[in-house]
């Protein structure tokens, strides 16, 4: 945030005063990488073999830093102190609450730049996304918050069956809730899970991915500066499956947040649902296959800027990244011409450099599916019009790089053009109706955000009214299918993109960490 407002682009863009920040904060960081760093259950710090080491993508000759490989053991102890603590934080006022998530949100703003040079250095974020993902994760709390307090704590006076009577409906919390946060957005997702859970009286279980734990480790500290009492959050580290298999069968566990794969959010979940006594809330964020639209109608120079950002920001590595665009046959050539050219000025290299665009994909697994996706592709009757190289020479050796490609020629019907690749690759197909191009659209199992340009008004609602898909645009040129924000955009997953169907950063969010009770009292 500056000045009370949140950090655009174009802010970026434009301040030097914000790219000295950032520059000094990425000094100050550096000193701390490195370091072992513990779990944290009921506020006491452990440290326990073996540890694994977090490892810079941009650079391997950077350790980001050491964390605790946790144990079941620790993990229980962790459900325990949780579970000690819920009552208390359950009977707080919720005003007090409120503050204490408003408190976080204000610590997070005073770390801001310092917090966006942990997410460069741990997840290859360049300096102008990851100073936007700061500043989401403070506008989500502080979202948060406002939809608290609107809403009263979700108390609300209810009929009376008879004039003795009063009844209301009463909101309340479940209980202890792990949360299990992704790499690509490790702050504000991790913030607007567990802020959204916190606020309403549950405790919190948090574990960040093993490949980004750091930035969730400085929430979690924002979080006991706040006031949070130091029962009611825990912060894990460790594999993943292990923690999984302790959380889905552990009775004390009241509910799971997730936001990753589809694979491992549906073995959560079905596990979650064979392991416990009786059905307990699931929420879920699974990824995409998310398509744009370009009729005949668009702007073609809005619908390149748009696709550009969305499908490479970030080297696609979004749920919401655009991974397939449907182009109207009498404008294609144009588009895809004028995509061609942007998509090769793009800087590829050291997200920390101010002129980078994308920087490296997170692990070496992501390079290798990147290869064997361009290598299928070719194989199987797809033309790579643009990029398409793994990057290995001179400082690209350093980290894991590649180069965006654009793909035409592949078979609608084939797997890559249905499932989630979490890489730089965009493939563009033709279309001469705009139902033609809505049920490609819709062909995916998947349905979290899609995009449209046309200036057409019947287009647009026709769009609207059948796109399959939690979040829909129509013409937007800052990003065609990404770039959510709190309060302005729920980001809600359809299909099998999520399971609440309730978005985070939405005004329904809350309520799904939340059960009703009726009371109703007779005087």
């Amino acid at each position: 945030m500056k000045n009370g407002k949140k950090l655009t682009y174009v802010d970026l863009l434009a301040d030097e005063s914000i790219h000295r920040e950032y520059e000094k904060a990425l000094d100050l960081v550096q000193p701390g990488l490195g370091k072992s760093n513990p779990l944290m259950i009921d506020g006491g710090e452990i440290l326990s073999a073996p540890e694994f080491t977090v490892i810079s993508p941009f650079d391997l000759r950077i350790i980001v830093g050491k964390f605790q490989s946790s144990t079941p053991a620790m993990i229980r102890s962790a459900i325990a102190g949780a579970y000690r603590g819920f009552p208390a934080w359950r009977d707080r006022p919720w005003k007090e609450r409120s503050g204490i998530i408003r408190k976080t949100a204000d610590i997070l703003d005073m770390q801001k730049f310092l917090l966006a040079a942990v997410i460069t250095y741990e997840s290859g974020k360049n300096r102008y996304e990851a100073i936007a993902e700061v500043s989401e994760a403070i506008d989500m709390l502080r979202y948060h918050a406002e939809m608290y307090e609107q809403n009263q704590g979700f108390v609300v006076l209810t009929r009376p069956e008879s004039p003795e009577a009063e009844s209301r409906s009463v909101m309340k919390p479940y209980g202890v809730w792990a949360v299990i946060s992704p790499f690509n957005f490790p702050l504000s997702l991790a913030a607007g899970m567990a802020g959204a859970a916190l606020i309403t009286g549950n405790t919190v279980i948090l574990k960040p991915t093993s490949v980004a734990p750091l930035s969730v480790l400085k929430l979690y500290h924002a979080c006991i500066a706040a006031g949070v009492p130091r029962d009611c959050i825990q912060y894990i580290t460790g594999p993943g499956s292990s923690f999984g298999d302790v959380i889905t069968a552990h009775p004390d566990i009241a509910g799971i947040a997730f936001t990753g794969s589809r694979e491992v959010g549906m073995l959560l979940q079905r596990s979650f649902m064979a392991k416990q006594r009786y059905s307990k809330p699931f929420i879920s964020e699974m990824g995409s296959k998310n398509p744009v639209i370009v009729t005949r109608y668009a702007d073609p120079q809005k619908a390149v800027e748009g696709i550009f950002k969305a499908a490479f920001g970030f080297s696609g590595q979004k749920c919401s990244a655009a991974s397939r665009v449907y182009i109207h046959e009498s404008i294609a050539d144009r588009v895809i011409a004028d995509l061609r050219t942007k998509v090769e000025s793009l800087v590829t290299g050291d997200p920390r450099a101010k002129e980078t665009f994308t920087g490296p994909l997170i692990e070496a697994k992501a390079v290798e599916r990147f290869r064997e996706s361009i290598d299928r592709i070719k194989k199987d009757g797809g033309k790579i019009i643009s990029g398409g190289n793994v990057l290995t020479e001179g400082n690209f050796s350093l980290g894991h790089y590649v180069q965006p490609a654009l793909v035409t020629g592949l078979a609608r019907s084939h797997p890559l053009a249905r499932q989630e690749l979490f890489v730089p690759i965009l493939i563009i197909d033709t279309f001469t109706t705009l139902k033609e191009a809505l049920d490609e659209a819709n062909s995916t199992d998947y349905g979290l955000t899609a995009g449209i340009f046309s200036e057409d008004d019947e287009e647009v609602a026709c769009f609207f009214s059948s796109i399959q898909s939690g979040v829909a645009y129509a013409n937007r040129q800052g990003g065609a299918t990404t770039g959510a924000w709190p309060g302005t955009q729920s980001f809600c997953g359809w299909k099998a993109s999520g399971s609440s169907g309730k978005g985070v950063g939405g005004p329904y969010y809350l309520l799904s960490y939340m059960r009703e009770q009726s009371q109703t009292r007779i005087r």
